[in-house]
């Protein structure tokens, strides 16, 4: 069977009648890793003496188009199918083999001259191809679109902690006062958040880079030829620019999505230390007279229907919104990851769907972020030397001369009354104003901490 207008056959209509459900299909990301996947094997195969050449180069031929964005109408399928990802195999199969027929002179359907599982399928199974094609897919996205706007974002954050290293501000912890740090120090500290995550995404990608084609069925590699896994591993690897091996253990690799699992863990890392940046920014943005204020961020667009000149912190709005997205991925990934049984994980689809959402919310995400956010922070540096000079906080300098018990007195002294801190210790003649003046100095209350 091979539906008039399409390249599909019998597997992907029976796919499109039986899994009528919601809409999400299958990602372009994980597509474009299965073509990659049947193009390696195709030329591996041929290799190996499995595969006769005529066939072998019209399949990649075929593979070729899909890799050039071409035919992408040819699966529509499901996310929500079989949990091994079998329908969505067996459409590129259909397709490719319906197309290699085609580019060979001959017809679609059954009177095609490449068999969608005895040509393009050949050595494999939907087992261990999924599986492959995911880690394909992940790698691909996390390296090429993800680390490089992790990077960028880092490396803007970077340039505001080493331009602001100069300018003392009052710190907060509890959402209270605290003792003084300057900005730089306090957008350092985003800084190396985003560098741990840099590296917990990094040791993530070894167990992403191994490979489950040669596995077959169960990781056995039944009908399979005895070089084929590394062969196919290296040729992936080739082709994608990737560090691909085949997995030491098959069984592990058709038996679970742990390496999923764990890079995804990175990934809601990494939505947790954003979420926590761009709540702070938002938070020292606030106002422009009634809160904080310290810093100012781009005004891009109106903020309201009916306030007149609001300017609200919208990229730090869309950005803690995904990261909240992303930390509900990672719950349904956990879940599918520990629900596999005996020699097949059966949640491949909805897993994959959510890694990759993932990755391209938070690539896209960080880029929004920097572009229209991080790069235009500017401190208040009126605002920061004002809160910096009110805060009772600066007592805690006195504790090494008169006390802890002597330097809060002068603190709640100074709160209860409205008095300054210089005001409350004269009257309460704990210092003079000269030692006051020695002692209470915010930009020596900092330390030498570089802001790296």
């Amino acid at each position: 069977m091979c539906l008039p207008t399409s390249y599909g056959g019998a597997q992907t209509q029976r796919s499109l009648e039986h899994f009528r459900i919601s809409t999400e299909k299958m990602p372009a990301e994980l597509i474009y890793a299965l073509a990659l996947t049947k193009r390696a094997a195709a030329k591996v195969n041929n290799d190996l003496g499995l595969l006769a050449a005529e066939k072998a180069q019209a399949i990649i031929q075929a593979a070729d188009e899909v890799l050039a964005g071409k035919h992408p109408d040819e699966f529509p399928l499901a996310i929500w199918q079989t949990g091994s990802g079998t329908q969505s195999n067996m459409n590129m199969n259909e397709v490719l083999a319906n197309r290699a027929s085609e580019l060979l002179g001959g017809a679609r359907g059954m009177e095609r001259k490449i068999h969608p599982n005895d040509d393009v399928n050949k050595s494999q199974s939907s087992n261990d191809v999924f599986p492959t094609a995911m880690h394909v897919a992940a790698m691909i996205a996390l390296r090429e679109k993800m680390i490089p706007q992790l990077n960028v974002l880092k490396q803007t954050l970077n340039n505001k902690a080493v331009a602001f290293s100069d300018i003392v501000k009052i710190g907060r912890t509890h959402l209270q006062d605290a003792t003084p740090l300057t900005l730089g120090q306090e957008i350092s500290g985003w800084v190396a958040m985003l560098e741990h995550n840099l590296k917990h995404l990094d040791h993530s990608l070894p167990h992403l880079a191994e490979l489950a084609l040669g596995g077959t069925a169960v990781g056995t590699g039944l009908n399979t030829h005895p070089e084929y896994a590394v062969r196919v591993a290296a040729e992936l690897a080739a082709l994608s620019g990737q560090p691909f091996v085949t997995a030491p253990n098959k069984f592990e690799a058709l038996a679970t999505v742990d390496a999923l699992v764990h890079a995804h863990g990175a990934l809601k890392g990494l939505a947790a230390s954003l979420m926590k940046i761009a709540n702070d920014v938002r938070w020292l943005a606030s106002g422009p007279r009634c809160g904080i204020g310290e810093i100012a961020i781009p005004e891009n667009e109106p903020g309201s229907s009916i306030m007149p000149g609001k300017v609200n912190p919208t990229q730090c709005e869309a950005l803690t919104m995904l990261c909240c997205q992303v930390m509900g991925n990672d719950v349904a990934v956990n879940i599918g990851g520990a629900s596999g049984n005996f020699e097949l994980n059966v949640y491949r689809p909805m897993v994959i769907h959510n890694f990759l959402q993932s990755v391209r919310l938070l690539a896209d995400g960080m880029a929004s972020f920097n572009e229209h956010c991080a790069e235009g922070i500017e401190p208040n540096r009126e605002r920061i030397s004002q809160l910096l000079n009110e805060s009772l906080m600066l007592v805690t300098a006195l504790n090494t001369h008169i006390g802890y018990d002597k330097a809060a007195e002068i603190a709640k002294k100074a709160h209860k009354e409205g008095l300054t801190l210089k005001a409350s210790a004269l009257a309460l003649g704990y210092l003079t104003e000269a030692e006051f003046d020695r002692w209470v100095r915010p930009e020596e209350m900092v330390g030498s901490m570089s802001t790296r």
